[in-house]
Order: C-alpha cells, then sequence, then structure tokens
C-alpha cells in the first residue's frame, strides 16, 4: 500500500474543472466491510455550512448511492491524469451488486480513518456525510436540463460531505 501524508488545505491549488470534469474521480464508500466506487465526473469542491465541503452526485439506479445512504463517509479519490479513463470507464459501467468491479478493475482499498480510498488514487478527499438532497424534475428552472440528462427518469441525488482531510502521495 502506498503512504499518504495530509495535505493542508489551505494550500489546495485545485482546478475543479480539470480534475473532475475532464480527469474524473472515483467516490468510494464502505458498508458491513464491503466497499464500492463509482466514477465521477460532475461535482464541485468549496465552503457550505462554514464548513470545507464537496459536492458528489449519484443516480437513484447506482449500488453506491445505496451504500452511502447507509454510510457516515466516503472518500473522492483522483489520479494521475486521464491515463486512468480505461479504468474509471469500467467503474462506471460494472455495478458493485453483481461483481467485485474493485477487483475486476486492478484496484485495491485501503482505509484512512476508517474510510475506504483506492490506493492507486494521488490525491484523496476524505468525507463525512452531511446531506442527501433529491433532485427533483419540478426543481429545474431551465427546462431542457430534464430532456438533456433524465429522459429516463434516473435522477440524481445532492450528497455534500464535510471535507475531514486531505490526503496525496
Amino acid at each position: 500500500m502506498h503512504d499518504f501524508q495530509p495535505y493542508p488545505m489551505e494550500l489546495l491549488e485545485f482546478n475543479p474543472f480539470t480534475k473532475i470534469g475532464k480527469e474524473w474521480a472515483a467516490i468510494v464508500t464502505e458498508v458491513d466491510g464491503k466497499a464500492n466506487a463509482m466514477t465521477a465526473s460532475w461535482g464541485s469542491v468549496g465552503v457550505l455550512w462554514g464548513k470545507n465541503i464537496a459536492t458528489i452526485f449519484i443516480r437513484e439506479s447506482r449500488y453506491t448511492k445505496e451504500m452511502l445512504d447507509n454510510s457516515d463517509t466516503f472518500s473522492v479519490c483522483f489520479f494521475e491524469d486521464e491515463k486512468m479513463h480505461s479504468t474509471l470507464n469500467y467503474l462506471g459501467k460494472v455495478s458493485g451488486r453483481n461483481e467485485d468491479k474493485l477487483a475486476g478493475a486492478r484496484l485495491h482499498v485501503d482505509h484512512i480513518q476508517d474510510v475506504p480510498v483506492l490506493d492507486e488514487a494521488k490525491f484523496i478527499l476524505i468525507c463525512k456525510k452531511m446531506s442527501a438532497t433529491p433532485i427533483t424534475a419540478d426543481q429545474f428552472i431551465d427546462p431542457t436540463i430534464q430532456d438533456k440528462w433524465y429522459s429516463d427518469g434516473d435522477m440524481h441525488t445532492m450528497y455534500v460531505g464535510e471535507i475531514l482531510q486531505i490526503l496525496a502521495r
């Protein structure tokens, strides 16, 4: 396993448009000793309710949502660059309900502060869940969102997590 070091939040230089939108990340959670991860290309980081936070979005159909609903913590794991896209594509296409997709992706789970992380990550946000807000069609002001992103009715839940620690290797 790799050695991760705490990274001071006040020194963070982080472009969320690149890290989340282009390079992607993996959201990792665990219930009853079983870890699961999914690919994330939507999300944000910032400040809310006086806390440093990460916001993630998980569709209702995802096994990771079921797991996160039964967990208090999650990690957001970032990798070196777009070289991990094939692995992250696999995490996005295969369900943890049906197989151990972390093993299938040849990824290894470690724990930091009892929160599951992916050992292959370069940069990790350790988060404690603060809120879960289902997104519903009646919330959209822009009428094109429903047709473009939710024509199948598989809506997201927005999770806000307090960033407890940032780690890098």
